[in-house]
Order: structure tokens, then C-alpha cells, then sequence
């Protein structure tokens, strides 16, 4: 007989909260600039250029552990041969000082750019820009490669290949100073392509601190769905997450009623309903989790032509999900993966309408190699988010499990659990909770990052009932 979900009495454990922060080290950040000139110089280009502002800053500080608070930065990296041996950092006032957080401070060199410092701030200290790239390589002749936060293809429009999306005065320069606005081009996807791209692969270290910041996200949101009640404000609730500073990802969402339709709203002053339709998220940089249901204790409270929601939408999820985490493996399709939700919950209904996964880092959403037909391989060391949410458009709302996982092979497991014992034990913990009391059954690669791992209750006033595979 097929297995199939059902709503059963379970019991979370308490995996814990971390008493040891994992560090990233100059050596990781030194070694990921030398891995970036690399593949830049063998892509043809004579300087390399990374830009970064207060939302698109991962790629920044992946490779500095500088990220621009009030401002935006850049950072240029010469690679022709001669050129000066410090890439240069270009910072506003405010980034002049908060620039020394980087690791690796004594190997750039830092330089004013006071027009990126914010508006009425003191002009006048600092180069033009155009003697700023010069003095990099940025010269007639020269090649250029940029990397902000997105790179484009056929699919985009004609000759996307060639759109550059960080500030126009800044391309606009780039280009002049080059000669040839064919000699700029987006190279992104050095850092960023789903399989190839730097980021799609963490040392140890970096997935240790995923971990660390997905168990807080975790753990808030499973202290929301345990602690909301109805007669709360949105901002009360939003309280329960007991948010301690790490810095954000994206918005913290919570949102009550007609707004949790939206799915990404802020808490607001606004009372909570019973029998309302609920969704709360939590994402520090390196993970997200996030929820959904009504609150309600059982189907009965629901309206009459919503009460088989369990069996019309939140079980057939829930049987889809589980099967995600047992398809995803080190060395799987991404086409496959795909086809693992949409063989399940791929009927109009359920409008499940973006990748079924993709790769998460310090920005929630790297890229995917998730989709319709895609053939690039899930490899050891991704770091990745199960993101499916169905978008019913309907009275029935959604059902969610967003929590981040990582591929680990046998080297790098034996790596983990030897430098992070900790973080292994709750690694260990929940695997052995998802296998024993949710019946899903992870390939030993997988490791899960979340302290409500696949744990999906849909009537949140009940969170003591969720789903199971039997």
C-alpha cells in the first residue's frame, strides 16, 4: 500500500539553541578572493568588480566580511598582469569606519568614495571616480567583469547577457573608461551560477554558521506557532520570536487574516482573529523558516466549504514534501527534484508556481538548479531551502514548510561533526526525529538545519497535531 500523510499527536523535541557561534576565518575569506581572480582572470577579464549595498551585500561580504550598512560599496579587484596587488574597497563616511569589521582589512586597500555616502553628508575628501578605477586597470582596453546581485539570459530579452544591474553612473563609467561598452560584462555568475558559481559550494565553516542561524530562525517561529493566540497583536506575536539582533535576510513576516495572503507583510497593531488564516517567517542571513495555517485547534472551527483542508491541500503537500527530502541527494537532478512536487501537487489547484527549492546563503535566495528539465546535479556542500508554497488563491490559503537543509558527502560530514560537535548533535537529533516520528527517510548526505524540521501543523491552535508519513 502507498504511504500517505496523516495528522497525528506528536512530540518536538527540544534540539536546543547553540552555545558556540562558528566563525568564518581570514584564511576562508583570502582564499575565496584567490578562487574569484581565478576564474575571473581565466574568463578573460583584466579587473574584476564587485558591487554591494544595504540588500544586495552578500556577494560582498562572502568575499570580505565587510557588508555596507547606510551605503553602497565596491570593491575592485585588479588582474592584469602588473596590476597593483590589493583589490580596492571604495566606501562612503559611514562605511570609512564600519570597514574594519573585515578579516582581511590589512590585504585591501580602503578608499573614500564620498558620493557613496549618504544625502547631506560632507563631499569634497575623495577622488573622482573615474582616477579611482583608473588607478585599478579600468582603462582603455581593458575587460571588465561585474558582479552585483543578478545575471541575465536569452530568456530576459535580447542581448540580456549584456545588462548590468548596479548603478547606471557606475556602469556609464565603466564603459567610457574601457572604450568599449562590449569590453563590460556581467559576470555574476562567477559568483552565483546555481551549480558553478563559488557560492553554491560552503567550506565547513560557512555551513556550521548556516546552521547556527537556522536554528534561531527555527526555533522563533516554533515559539511563535506554540505561543500565538487570538486577542494578540500581530507585533505581540511577532514578540514570542524573541529576536536577538542577528542581522536579517529579509523582513521578518507574521501577518493575520486578509494580509496573510500576501505572505510577506510585517506584523502590524492589528488584533488576531480566531479562525483565521496565519503565516509567520523568520530569516537571518544563512536560513529562513517559515509557517502557515489557520488558528484554529480543529476542522470543525473552519468554514464548512474549507473543512476538508487537511485532506484537499495540507496532506497531499505534506506526502510532496516528504518525498523531496528523500529525493534530494548529492548528485541528483534538479529536473528530477522538480518533478518530485509537480508528479504530486503539480494541478492548478495547489499553484505552486516557483522552484520547488534553490539555494540559500547570506541572501535568502542564491539561484536554483531546481526546475522544469534542469539537469545540473545537487552537489556536497549546497546549502539549500525547501521553498515550495502552494498559492491556492483560494479560501483553503496555503499550508508551509520552509526550512533550509544542507548536502554534506562523507568527508565533509566527518569534518562537521569533528569541529562543530554541537551543531552535529542536533544534526543527529533531528534526523533520527524525522525518520521515527514523521516516517521520512533522509539519505545520509542530508542535514537538517531546522528545530521543527518538516514538523507542519495546520491547525495552529492545536501545534501539538501535524502531519506524518505512514
Amino acid at each position: 500500500m502507498p504511504r500517505h500523510a496523516e495528522l497525528a499527536e506528536i512530540t518536538l523535541p527540544d534540539f536546543g539553541r547553540p552555545t558556540v557561534e562558528p566563525i568564518i576565518s581570514p584564511d576562508i575569506y583570502a582564499a575565496r578572493l584567490d578562487r574569484l581572480r581565478g576564474r575571473a582572470a581565466d574568463a578573460g577579464f583584466d579587473v574584476m568588480i564587485v558591487y554591494g549595498d544595504r540588500e544586495h551585500f552578500a556577494n560582498l561580504t562572502y568575499l570580505t566580511g565587510f557588508d555596507p550598512r547606510f551605503e553602497e560599496a565596491l570593491l575592485v579587484i585588479p588582474l592584469a598582469a602588473g596590476a597593483a596587488a590589493k583589490p580596492l574597497i571604495l566606501v562612503g563616511n559611514e562605511g570609512l569606519g564600519y570597514v574594519r569589521i573585515s578579516p582581511i582589512l590589512a590585504s585591501l586597500e580602503v578608499v573614500l568614495f564620498q558620493s557613496f555616502s549618504l544625502l547631506g553628508q560632507p563631499r569634497g575628501d575623495s577622488k573622482p571616480l573615474a582616477d579611482i578605477l583608473s588607478s585599478a586597470g579600468v582603462t582603455r582596453g581593458a575587460t571588465v567583469g561585474v558582479a552585483g546581485w543578478k545575471h541575465f539570459g536569452a530568456t530576459d530579452g535580447p542581448d540580456a547577457e549584456a545588462w548590468l544591474e548596479i548603478p547606471s553612473y557606475i556602469a556609464d563609467m565603466l564603459r567610457t573608461l574601457t572604450g568599449d561598452p562590449a569590453r563590460v560584462h556581467n559576470a555574476n555568475a562567477l559568483l552565483m551560477g546555481a551549480t558553478d558559481g563559488l557560492r553554491a559550494e560552503n567550506e565547513v565553516e560557512q555551513l556550521a554558521r548556516f546552521e547556527f542561524a537556522a536554528t534561531y530562525a527555527s526555533q522563533a517561529v516554533r515559539d511563535v506557532v506554540f505561543g500565538v493566540r487570538p486577542g494578540m497583536t500581530e507585533l505581540e506575536a511577532a514578540e514570542l520570536m524573541r529576536i536577538n539582533g542577528l542581522p536579517l535576510a529579509a523582513h521578518v513576516f507574521l501577518s493575520a487574516g486578509p494580509l496573510a495572503f500576501l505572505g510577506m507583510a510585517s506584523p502590524t497593531a492589528r488584533v488576531i482573529g480566531r479562525g483565521e488564516p496565519f503565516t509567520v517567517c523568520y530569516s537571518p542571513w544563512g536560513a529562513l523558516t517559515t509557517r502557515a495555517g489557520f488558528l484554529v485547534e480543529r476542522a470543525e472551527e473552519l468554514p464548512d466549504e474549507i473543512r476538508d483542508y487537511v485532506g484537499k491541500l495540507v496532506a497531499p503537500y505534506f506526502e510532496a514534501i516528504a518525498a523531496w527530502y528523500e529525493t534530494v541527494c548529492i548528485g541528483v537532478a534538479g529536473g528530477e527534484v522538480y518533478d518530485v512536487i509537480h508528479s504530486r501537487i503539480g494541478d492548478a489547484f495547489f499553484g505552486v508556481g516557483l522552484n520547488p527549492g534553490h539555494l540559500i546563503h547570506l541572501d535568502e535566495w542564491v539561484n536554483s538548479p531546481i526546475y522544469r528539465g534542469s539537469t545540473e546535479c545537487l552537489q556536497s556542500g549546497m546549502a539549500l531551502q525547501v521553498d515550495v508554497i502552494p498559492a491556492t488563491g483560494t479560501a483553503y490559503y496555503t499550508s508551509n514548510i520552509e526550512d533550509g537543509i544542507a548536502l554534506a558527502d562523507a568527508a565533509l560530514r566527518e569534518a562537521f561533526a569533528a569541529r562543530y560537535p554541537e551543531a552535529w548533535g542536533r544534526i543527529q537529533a533531528r534526523r533520527g526525529f524525522m525518520a521515527d516520528a514523521l516516517g521520512i527517510r533522509l539519505k545520509p548526505e542530508v542535514l537538517p538545519f531546522s528545530n521543527i524540521p518538516a514538523y507542519l501543523p495546520p491547525y495552529i491552535l492545536a501545534p501539538g497535531r501535524a502531519l506524518r508519513m505512514v
